[in-house]
């Protein structure tokens, strides 16, 4: 990210620069160098506007997902898929910690909750690692957990559609049913991909274990208290699961088909589901609600160092005229395909930054000339919840382990990513071109 937000600090400098050496001065026209301290003036207000705008939303939406995981429905849907994650990681045993810790996080995950699904993909990742008979190199098991992460499990995008409502959204949750399409497709082709790629990436021989690391697997670590809720429970039959599965899948071209008549009612009906929920659970909804409104408000404050960084980078780089330089360049070609000029920067930088490509994101249907209800703003939109950050995953995940050798692993996700990129562009076009 350091990088990146040189790189384009950098380069809009130098563009700029380079336009100001040869501009003729002209009455009533601000130089180019004018044009691009405005811009980075323009951007730094709008970000803080753009975040204090979005504290209600978040709080909101951070309110509803606090009620329904002390609900219990986190557990819930762990249970749900676990003959499935048994199905997919067969050499990984059913009752290991490592299994109950890739269930909560994908789970986690699956509603859109990313605070709480970070950790729990951290912790299955170290006890994958005690399974690892050759430390420091992926095995299948971790190669698939982490193309699965990246390919983004989303059933529930509440960050974007928090972000969209802020702009000023007609019908912020309309990205439900392209989300849906796109990260089923993104996962498919993941699972696909690591089985398929994993015959050419072969793991090395397998090194004696030391006395430390057959001790280091032996003892575990503690768990956490949705794991323990888990222990001794195999999850519910597998024809329960099935038809759970088969009734999400079936949905999706349900919210295809009826998808404007669908989503007025998903916000609503969205509260008055997990407010009961939350209620025949018998806990305390209220306080709950508060609690989890609490941590959107610090979290949309948390924010707002990070949107006036990428956004002013991204404002300097467009003021400058290098974005107009890039759009020219690959724009003709990609909007033959159904991705506009304006939405290709946002489809390169998503699996780099997720701050970056959120911040780019907001720019985009912030910009009145685009807004989030035209074409490329639902495009953004739905690039943004079906695709993950891959190499912020890759780092995070390997790095808690030390991977250094990370076999076919990148490859699977980066071939997710380009599979959702694609799948999104295509639904999109469908529903909204």
């Amino acid at each position: 990210m350091n990088s990146l937000f040189f790189a384009l600090v950098f380069i809009a400098f130098f563009v700029t620069a380079v336009r100001q050496i040869g501009w003729v001065p002209v009455e009533g026209v601000d130089s180019p160098m004018q044009v691009l301290t405005l811009g980075m003036v323009d951007t730094a207000e709008g970000s803080v506007t753009l975040a204090i705008g979005l504290v209600g939303v978040m709080a909101l939406f951070l309110g509803l997902m606090k009620v329904a995981e002390k609900g219990g429905l986190l557990t819930v849907l762990a249970r749900l898929i676990r003959p499935v994650m048994v199905w997919l990681f067969p050499e990984v045993p059913p009752d290991h910690p490592a299994m109950g810790a890739m269930i909560l996080n994908m789970a986690a995950n699956a509603l859109g909750l990313g605070n709480a699904a970070t950790p729990f993909g951290i912790r299955a990742m170290k006890e994958l690692d005690r399974l690892n008979p050759h430390k420091g190199t992926a095995t299948n098991a971790m190669a698939l957990f982490l193309a699965i992460n990246t390919s983004s499990v989303t059933l529930l995008p509440t960050g974007v559609i928090a972000l969209r409502a802020s702009a000023g959204s007609s019908d912020p949750a309309a990205i439900l049913p392209t989300t849906l399409f796109a990260t089923f497709c993104s996962t498919v082709v993941a699972i696909l991909a690591v089985k398929s790629y994993q015959r050419f990436f072969p793991a090395p021989s397998a090194t004696p274990l030391t006395e430390e690391v057959k001790e280091e697997r032996e003892e575990g670590a503690e768990k956490s208290e949705m794991e323990r809720q888990l222990d001794g429970f195999q999850g519910y039959p597998r024809w329960v699961s099935l038809l759970v599965l088969v009734t999400v899948v079936g949905f999706i071209p349900l919210t295809i088909f009826y998808g404007k008549a669908i989503s007025p009612w998903v916000i609503p009906s969205l509260m008055v589901l997990m407010l009961g929920f939350g209620a025949w659970r018998r806990i305390p909804i209220y306080e709950a609600f508060v609690e989890g409104a609490r941590e959107g408000f610090d979290v949309a404050i948390r924010i707002i160092p990070y949107l006036v960084a990428i956004l002013v980078a991204v404002g300097m780089f467009r003021a400058s005229g290098a974005m107009g330089y890039l759009v020219n360049a690959m724009g003709s070609l990609t909007s033959q395909m159904g991705l506009p000029a304006e939405a290709l920067p946002m489809a390169l930088l998503r699996p780099l930054s997720g701050s970056g490509a959120y911040g780019l994101m907001a720019s985009i249907i912030q910009d009145p000339l685009i807004g989030p209800d035209s074409y490329t703003g639902l495009l953004v939109s739905t690039l943004q919840g079906s695709t993950e950050t891959t190499f912020y995953v890759l780092a995070v995940y390997f790095g808690a382990v030390r991977i250094r050798r990370v076999r076919h692993a990148l490859a699977a996700a980066l071939t997710a990513d380009l599979a959702g990129i694609i799948a999104a562009v295509f639904i999109c076009s469908l529903l909204f071109g």
